[in-house]
């Protein structure tokens, strides 16, 4: 051709080495033979060529010169499949899916069987759900390479995931029958995962006959036997189920999951009953533990107790620190708690006077199980919040005993939750300095100094245990350590830096992105290997993988912090110190200006020199690693600085508030956000949306209380300015959500709870938003703390004192003082209640900061 596209034989073969060199993975013997092509001035502009240039340029970390070689080469040659291809490849390594995708679309217009084309955009189709693209894909694949089993299998999940079981299984049947040489594993994890493509079926009984009559292909028999346990019980054929469950704890005496279901299959309601099913199980595995804790949950009165004391011994006798732990559930029943405490202090006398755990025992117990019941007895009270019992038997402990960490690990946990983090934190750090080489109690002292906002500490402690030559946090977000990040979060948001705060959020949102990009890779190989089952689920959790408690905690945190700057923005330093200036002459004012302006400059500098630093030590870490990682030079650099002098917080908070009402639409504090959010932007429509969902789910909450009052004020205060619309649909679902006054409704709100002082926070919140001249009458209402009170605990008060702070009630300053008084008679240990704390801030006070 004259336009220099077609090449002749000589230059062909060296495209051809350019293609060997790729697949090869041999860039600079490729990137050479490119540049003989193109040196020839015939063939300088040859677009297939330019584009193979560029993509291994791309491959080299070069990725200006790729782009600009890739376009360069589509453009002279917009009728080669291969430049498209190319482009799209580029496209897709930068994450630009959907541009991708358009690539490779041109591609097959250009070349329709192209092979590896398909299998590309198959890929990309997958990773962004398109399933309706990604089964006829892999149709067309199918109909190519009809012998390619990711093509079958590929066919097969993509109808699965359309929710079309039933042409699935009819292509996991026409697989099976076309392939005669599968090994027992792939034949097996077909034979299953046909079965559960019957599950999800209508009828299951086609499901339960298929597994019976597939028995001799399973290999994996406990999925077999959890799965035929569940048909049978669905078919009400409890006498065969119990069979197989009875089978399945003698494999596994320890799941509580089994014993759960053998008691319905039996259909046993007497205790009596119920008790001989362990007892049986017990006599066959006497050492296993799960048969003498689960009776505890259902047995009463002496039996009850019988069993208790026998549990008891052994895990003392044993010197199991997690004892405790496996009866916590018991003391949801105020009577089980009490026969724990009755019979533990009876241990405790008769040790420690006869060494025996009563009078009629014949042998004596060795010291340490008196050690183990002092820390059971702490961890008893410090459950029931008598921290100062809690701490006398702690104390008992460590005397008799003071080389042992885990007492002084329970020390610490008593005094946070007893509101004393800074004492807790002194605690677990000696703890941690009884054995430096834990990492486990290292990351439990990190964490404390987090809870007192101690960021510097906490980071030289995760420095013992992370690679030299870089800074502990940088290592610790590498390693996407998600416990490090949300508690540094907070940490930064309690000292008021609110842009450390939001990197460190927008930090574990990035690490959601990439769990979901790493997910890439397995297309392919799921499919190659054939686990099917195992795929199916991992789809499953990333379509859903922000409804993990990190990203929730993270989002809470983002949105608090954009909350704040609403109403606070963050000012420039030199304008905050012309305002702190303005009432000085004006020659003072311009030097202390300068000042200023040199203390900034001096800051920027010194900040850019450790940037650089950073940049340096991470740049020497790259040229170690063998596999150069291009995704992370497409993040966007977060500047703290940045982030917190953002114009818009309200709606950057928006899209953190998106995916918790997306995959957290359970959690209520989702739609408390939601409303705080909304009621800021003054936006009625998506509040009335969030406070309809809390009607259904919390209608007794004082915070949806709270809202839906507010939303009415907000409603009545601007109605003349809302558009017609808008105003009406507000009315209308008000009208639903609430009925009669505002007034009215508070006052009868309050009177109903009296004895909780959540809701009295709530209901004389809403009192003095719609009248402020009651401000006594709700500053009465919040700080009276008389013992009716059934909330009456660290966290409540906490929240009330920082309402009287934060001015919820108008000045209150001697009001506040009174309210800290009483608070510290009830709770002495608690540090934002002492007065000589000059802090006096809530801070994360018992460990139980965020329900996310």
């Amino acid at each position: 051709m004259s336009d220099g596209q077609t090449l002749p034989p000589k230059e062909a073969t060296l495209f051809k080495r350019i293609l060997k060199c790729y697949e090869q993975k041999q860039f600079k013997a490729g990137l050479k033979y490119a540049k003989q092509i193109l040196s020839n001035a015939k063939y300088a502009e040859h677009g297939e060529t330019l584009a193979m240039k560029g993509l291994t340029l791309s491959c080299l970390g070069k990725k200006e010169e790729s782009y600009a070689d890739a376009r360069r080469g589509l453009k002279n040659n917009l009728k080669s499949h291969v430049c498209w291809h190319v482009y799209g490849l580029l496209q897709r390594s930068d994450r630009k899916y959907d541009e991708a995708i358009k690539c490779y679309r041109n591609a097959l217009k250009l070349d329709k069987d192209n092979v590896q084309i398909l299998r590309d955009l198959a890929l990309l189709q997958i990773q962004m759900r398109d399933l309706e693209g990604y089964r006829e894909t892999k149709s067309r694949l199918l109909q190519l390479r009809s012998g390619h089993k990711p093509s079958w299998l590929g066919f097969c999940v993509a109808h699965d995931l359309l929710k079309e079981q039933d042409m699935a299984i009819q292509i996991v049947r026409e697989y099976r029958r076309t392939q005669i040489n599968l090994s027992e594993y792939e034949a097996s994890e077909l034979t299953l995962y046909e079965n559960q493509l019957l599950r999800e079926c209508p009828q299951p009984k086609p499901a339960l006959e298929h597994l019976k009559r597939t028995q001799a292909t399973v290999r994996d028999m406990l999925s077999y036997d959890q799965s035929h346990v569940d048909l049978l019980m669905e078919q009400e054929q409890f006498n065969e189920a119990a069979e197989i469950l009875a089978r399945l704890i003698d494999r596994n005496p320890e799941k509580w999951t089994y014993y759960a279901k053998l008691e319905t299959c039996l259909n046993l309601e007497t205790e009596e009953a119920r008790l001989s099913i362990y007892t049986s199980v017990l006599g066959d595995h006497p050492r296993a533990m799960a048969p003498k804790r689960l009776p505890l949950n259902f047995t009463t009165g002496d039996r009850f107790r019988g069993l208790l004391e026998a549990f008891i011994r052994n895990g003392l006798r044993k010197c199991i620190p997690q004892l405790f732990n496996s009866l916590r559930s018991l003391y949801l029943t105020h009577e089980k708690a009490g026969v724990i405490q009755a019979l533990c202090l009876g241990f405790a006398e008769s040790l420690k006077t006869s060494k025996k755990f009563c009078a009629e025992d014949d042998t004596e117990e060795p010291p340490s199980t008196y050690l183990w019941l002092l820390f059971f007895l702490a961890q008893h009270y410090d459950r029931l919040g008598q921290y100062q019992l809690a701490l006398d038997y702690i104390e008992q402990a460590i005397q008799h005993t003071p080389t042992l960490i885990e007492l002084y690990m329970m020390k610490a946990k008593i005094y946070k939750h007893a509101g004393d983090l800074k004492s807790a934190a002194t605690f677990m750090d000696e703890a941690r300095e009884m054995d430096t080489a834990d990492r486990y109690v290292n990351c439990k002292a990190a964490k404390y100094m987090l809870r007192i906002d101690d960021v510097e500490k906490a980071e030289e402690l995760c420095a013992l245990f992370t690679r030299e030559g870089s800074s502990a946090t940088d290592s610790l977000t590498d390693m996407q350590c998600m416990w490090f990040l949300t508690e540094t979060a907070r940490a930064h948001m309690r000292r008021g830096q609110w842009g450390e705060a939001l990197k460190k959020c927008h930090e574990i949102d990035r690490h959601f992105d990439e769990f979901i990009e790493d997910q890439f890779d397995f297309h392919a190989y799921c499919l190659r290997r054939g686990t099917l089952r195992t795929y199916c689920k991992m789809l499953a959790v990333e379509d859903s993988i922000r409804r993990h408690k990190f990203f929730g905690r993270a989002a809470k945190t983002a949105i608090e912090c954009y909350l704040h700057l609403a109403d606070h923005p963050v000012q420039d330093e030199v304008k905050k110190a012309a305002e702190v200036s303005s009432d000085i002459d004006s020659s003072e004012r311009k030097k202390e200006l300068s000042k200023q302006r040199k203390a900034a400059r001096k800051k920027a500098q010194q900040q850019k020199e450790a940037e650089q630093k950073k940049e340096k030590a991470a740049q020497q870490q790259q040229k170690d690693k063998d596999d150069k990682d291009d995704k992370q030079q497409l993040k966007e650099k977060l500047d703290p600085n940045v982030l917190a002098k953002v114009e818009d917080p309200l709606e950057q908070a928006v899209k953190f508030l998106k995916p918790l009402l997306t995959f957290r639409a359970e959690d209520t504090t989702t739609y408390f956000l939601a409303c705080e959010v909304y009621l800021k932007k003054k936006k009625l429509l998506p509040m009335l949306v969030a406070l309809k969902k809390l009607s259904k789910v919390a209608p007794e909450h004082p915070l949806y209380h709270q809202y839906l009052c507010q939303f009415a004020l907000s409603l009545k205060a601007r109605s003349s300015e809302l558009p017609a619309p808008v105003e009406k649909v507000a009315t209308k679902g008000l009208k639903v959500l609430l009925s009669g006054d505002v007034d009215e409704l508070n006052n009868t709100f309050v009177k109903a709870h009296l004895n909780s002082l959540e809701h009295r926070l709530a209901g004389a919140t809403i009192m003095y938003q719609a009248d402020a001249s009651r401000r006594a009458a709700c500053i009465d209402l919040v700080t009276n703390l008389d013992d009716s009170l059934t909330d009456r605990n660290i966290d409540v008060c906490a929240r009330v004192y920082q309402s009287l702070a934060d001015g919820a009630f108008g000045d209150s300053a001697e009001d506040l003082v009174k309210y800290k008084s009483r608070c510290h008679e009830i709770f002495p240990l608690a540090q934002t209640f002492r007065s000589d704390d000059a802090a006096g801030k809530p801070n994360g006070l018992s460990g139980s900061e965020t329900t996310l």
